[in-house]
């Protein structure tokens, strides 16, 4: 907790994305065993509305699952996946929190911050805070406030579908952030980028 806290102090939540040309997303699945963690990535092409690259590799669990410390558990495999990318991403999608964690500091900071590019978090659950309901219209959005403070957004990605919890990962505004977050939709709840790398992820578990 003491270096979740210290990371947390290098997080910037200010920048734009001047020209959002390919977004990556990942995500993570767990082997049946617990043993390892699998780690998917997929690299968009916003304005094509296509994969450019995907990639999906195993890694050796070496950290327990302790709640609020998962980005210690999951950035491993995340990071290996990512190294696999031939083209650099203008932003980074995950699956999970940035700043709406109790430390501020969720797997789209810790990620953010190890690579020094912006990144987001998109949750599909609400980890820490409070949020207004969100009108049904695709783009409505509630802010989220914990202990006071704005950490994030609930904003509805599709007509009547659960909204989606966005948070500033690093380099990047909330704005900017659900911006991001609209460009990268096709459609589904969740992000094209992250969707497509939480089916990559489903696919080789099953295949294990």
């Amino acid at each position: 907790m003491v270096l979740q806290r210290t990371l947390a102090s290098k997080v910037i939540t200010k920048g734009r994305i001047p020209t959002l040309a390919y977004a990556a997303g990942a995500d993570v699945a767990f082997s049946r065993d617990d043993n390892e963690c699998i780690a998917g990535v997929v690299l968009w092409d916003v304005s094509a509305g296509s994969v450019v690259e995907q990639h999906v590799l195993r890694r050796p669990l070496r950290f327990p699952y302790v709640p609020g410390l998962l980005s210690f558990r999951e950035a491993p495999a995340i990071l290996a996946a990512l190294r696999k990318l031939r083209t650099e991403p203008d932003v980074f999608l995950f699956d999970g929190q940035g700043l709406a964690h109790p430390r501020r500091f969720g797997l789209a900071c810790h990620l953010g911050v190890v690579l020094d590019r912006p990144s987001v978090g998109c949750a599909k659950s609400l980890l820490v805070g409070q949020t207004a309901p969100v009108g049904v219209q695709r783009g409505s959005a509630e802010p989220i406030y914990h202990n006071g403070e704005r950490v994030g957004t609930a904003l509805r990605t599709r007509e009547r579908v659960r909204p989606v919890y966005v948070s500033v990962g690093h380099r990047i505004s909330l704005e900017t952030a659900v911006q991001v977050t609209l460009a990268c939709g096709g459609g589904f709840r969740l992000p094209e980028p992250t969707r497509r790398a939480d089916h990559l992820v489903a696919l080789e578990r099953a295949r294990l």
